[in-house]
């Protein structure tokens, strides 16, 4: 919150999803705190034009010029209304942004988040694909316009939190948490006929479906690794991923006196939205509040990397850098797609990726035109090769 401001103006990219809704209601907590200028969601209508009449935008960004006219027909009115990637760059980019709040799903976020970082406001990312596909873009962006990225992700955020222990260089590792998804004890051999449904039942988080899907396969706990790269100066193997299902550490960091702090609470995304949006202040409330005698006992184990090879896909590329990551996640987004539309086993979305992988050649020091034509090139191979039935 900028100082000598009564209200921190806000866009929120994704409004529909879970993330938005969730940060629409730390807002509501909060009204004398934030105002809302701009609000952008996909197809969801009947809800984002209940957004729209609520906190009254200047802006609103939908998928096409088709919700536009949806909306249109729900009276909305005194609210200008634009679409795509146009819109979401055009609101990114306003100069009275103090926080952009990117949720939106996929590296269809990309440019938007580093529009914001031009435009020297703070981005407040849930959007983790940012990173993963244009993380080299971003630091020069940041030192030349002062913007500042504020982690969202629970585990990013709890990683925040922890590092104000120490200095940068004092940090020995990062301890990454994942809940295991709702396959963790589940035998390997029986992963081939793990059908749609049993996929979308985290046994922890409420969430989209793509990244309910990346849960189960343990790839978002890859695109976190990469993620975490970007936004902590640290190296691949200074990331370790330990599977905690209760999934109240949301990660530690250990220091080079062997000390580890770790930051706990009970699921719930409004913390960590709420502490982006406050930085660097805390606010009083109660999102994850914990009883830690209730808590009980607290598991750790090793990930098995062969029972979920996302995870060792997602190592290999962070440390290979350049394009690799973009491959990865283009891919990934295709063939979770093709998976959510039951067009290819569980099994076969790593594998595809790995195919992918094999055949490209990095480019070290990519710029945005790099990473998107990339991102293009492997969205029409994946999409070619599930076409011929050939994953």
């Amino acid at each position: 919150m900028k100082a000598g401001m009564d209200k921190s103006k806000l866009t929120i990219l994704g409004s529909t999803g879970s993330i938005g809704c969730s940060t629409c209601e730390v807002i509501d907590a909060y009204p004398d705190k934030f105002e809302i200028i701009a609000l952008a969601a996909g197809r969801n209508m009947e809800l984002f034009a209940r957004q729209l009449k609520k906190y009254q935008p200047q802006y609103g960004v939908v998928y096409s010029e088709k919700e536009i006219e949806l909306l249109q027909k729900e009276n909305i009115e005194g609210i200008e209304l634009s679409c795509g990637q146009e819109g979401l760059t055009q609101v990114a980019s306003l100069k009275e942004n103090d926080i952009v709040l990117n949720a939106l799903v996929g590296a269809a976020g990309l440019k938007a988040s580093l529009e914001t970082i031009n435009a020297g406001s703070n981005l407040a990312l849930a959007n983790k694909e940012s990173l993963v596909v244009g993380g080299p873009l971003f630091e020069p962006a940041i030192l030349k316009s002062g913007g500042k990225i504020l982690p969202v992700d629970s585990e990013h955020s709890a990683i925040w939190q922890c590092l104000k222990s120490g200095k940068d260089a004092e940090v020995r590792n990062i301890l990454l948490t994942a809940s295991g998804g709702p396959f963790r004890e589940r035998d390997t051999a029986t992963f081939k006929d793990i059908t749609l449904e049993e996929a979308l039942a985290h046994p922890t988080w409420k969430m989209g479906p793509k990244i309910t899907i990346d849960s189960a396969t343990m790839m978002n706990k890859g695109l976190e690794l990469i993620e975490a790269v970007w936004l902590f100066s640290v190296a691949p193997e200074q990331i370790k991923i330990i599977i905690h299902p209760q999934s109240i550490v949301h990660s530690m960091v250990e220091f080079v006196d062997s000390s580890v702090i770790a930051q706990l609470s009970n699921p719930d995304m409004k913390l960590p939205i709420a502490y982006a949006l406050f930085w660097p202040d805390r606010y009083e409330a109660d999102h994850g509040r914990i009883d830690i005698v209730k808590t009980g006992h607290l598991d750790f184990f090793e990930p098995d990397e062969e029972k979920f090879p996302a995870l060792r896909l997602a190592r290999e590329v962070a440390e290979a850098g350049g394009t690799a990551p973009a491959v990865l996640n283009a891919v990934n987004e295709i063939a979770v797609a093709a998976f959510l539309d039951k067009k290819l086993r569980f099994t076969e979305i790593t594998e595809l990726i790995e195919r992918i992988l094999v055949e490209h050649t990095v480019i070290d020091s990519p710029n945005l035109d790099d990473i998107l034509s990339v991102d293009d090139l492997s969205r029409n191979r994946a999409a070619e090769l599930i076409r011929n039935e050939l994953c």
